[in-house]
């Protein structure tokens, strides 16, 4: 008997963006509704037996009421069976989001939500082996029990679980949740589901992280995506394909600067992005004023065309060039002023030594024709 899955994860419905200005912190927490809804749209499309969202449906136990019942309309899309396990933002406490859900009466009939280490069976197609976490941290293999554990002949065996895989991921990410390294051999899994990676993984051919169907962080970790896992028949191999789900990419940019090819190419950069593009730019190095002020006219234009832009400048020092100086009519006690911010950009004080050279150089500029009144503007 065929058996094709959706395995998605790490939804993180509700979760705020601080980091961003208030609309493009609104979009992409909208964002996250919407990719629900294509991930229903994939289901029908693909014809998938069921739905695993292994772990983290939800960004923390404090979601609003409101929030849980946009997420569960957004599911509404696909009427198959989905399959929901608790991570360690939604853990199922005593009092949860889940026991919160349910109590409202938004959780649909085809919706299973795996709230304790029990076998499932799903449609008498497969069963499900869940190890849903009941707190934040635990430091136990909630997987230990799958070996163990008997499920009806002739039905696909599917673990379900939210955690790290130990020797296999960062070694900073192996101190909570632990999975142990080819459960899904030990306990003869057609498929082990995973979720916490925020990106697609492989860890063997039957075990799977399929990562976040939303990118929300900076980091190259291959994700907004889903797998579609097919299994021909109980103990065959799972054939697994990546589907692109989200529609938001989050890029770095850390631009150095060092000679006026450097300005050009980040320009270059920032002109390429678009709507959908989330960008982080620190840049670091060194520029005349001329350039800065080339590079923050061009970080301007980007912030009103991305979708999301996070500028970091701290680490680039400003070194007027004659020219600057004398394009700034910046003479007498201004030129001081300016020679003597440049210099203490290598003191304690360097951040607000550049931010003050900023302020100045752009304050002249626009006086720019009267020197008097510019020498009035930087007095104390």
């Amino acid at each position: 008997m065929a058996l094709r899955l959706l395995h998605s994860a790490d939804w993180q419905i509700g979760r705020i963006y601080s980091q961003f200005e208030p609309d493009d912190a609104a979009a992409l927490f909208e964002a996250r509704f919407l990719v629900v809804e294509r991930l229903a749209a994939l289901a029908v499309e693909h014809n998938v037996d069921a739905v695993l969202v292994a772990g983290d449906v939800f960004d923390a136990q404090t979601v609003s009421d409101k929030t849980i019942r946009r997420l569960f309309n957004a599911m509404k899309g696909y009427t198959g069976h989905w399959v929901m396990l608790p991570g360690n933002h939604d853990a199922a406490l005593a009092e949860s989001v889940w026991t919160r859900a349910h109590r409202l009466g938004v959780i649909p009939p085809n919706v299973v939500t795996c709230l304790e280490p029990v076998v499932r069976i799903i449609g008498d197609q497969f069963a499900v082996l869940p190890a849903p976490l009941v707190q934040r941290h635990t430091y136990g293999d909630l997987t230990q029990w799958f070996s163990s554990a008997s499920t009806p002949e002739g039905l696909h065996r599917i673990g379900l679980a939210h955690g790290c895989v130990q020797g296999v991921l960062a070694d900073e990410l192996d101190s909570a949740n632990p999975i142990a390294t080819g459960r899904a051999a030990t306990a003869g899994l057609d498929y082990l589901a995973l979720g916490d990676w925020h990106g697609t993984r492989c860890i063997d051919e039957r075990t799977w992280y399929a990562g976040t169907p939303e990118t929300d962080r900076f980091k190259a970790n291959d994700s907004g995506q889903a797998l579609l896992v097919d299994i021909a028949a109980p103990g065959a191999v799972p054939q697994v394909r990546a589907l692109q789900t989200g529609r938001y990419r989050w890029q770095q940019m850390d631009p150095r600067l060092a000679v006026p090819s450097d300005l050009e190419e980040t320009l270059q950069a920032l002109e390429s992005t678009g709507p959908d593009d989330v960008l982080q730019m620190r840049v670091s190095g060194v520029c005349d004023l001329n350039g800065q002020r080339r590079l923050q006219q061009g970080v301007e234009a980007a912030r009103a065309r991305l979708r999301a832009l996070v500028h970091e400048s701290h680490s680039l020092r400003l070194e007027p060039t004659q020219e600057d100086i004398e394009s700034l009519h910046a003479d007498g006690y201004v030129g001081e002023v300016l020679q003597q911010l440049r210099v203490e950009q290598d003191g304690p004080q360097a951040g607000l030594a550049r931010d003050a050279l900023v302020v100045l150089a752009g304050m002249l500029n626009e006086l720019g024709s009267s020197p008097a009144a510019a020498s009035q503007e930087a007095r104390p």
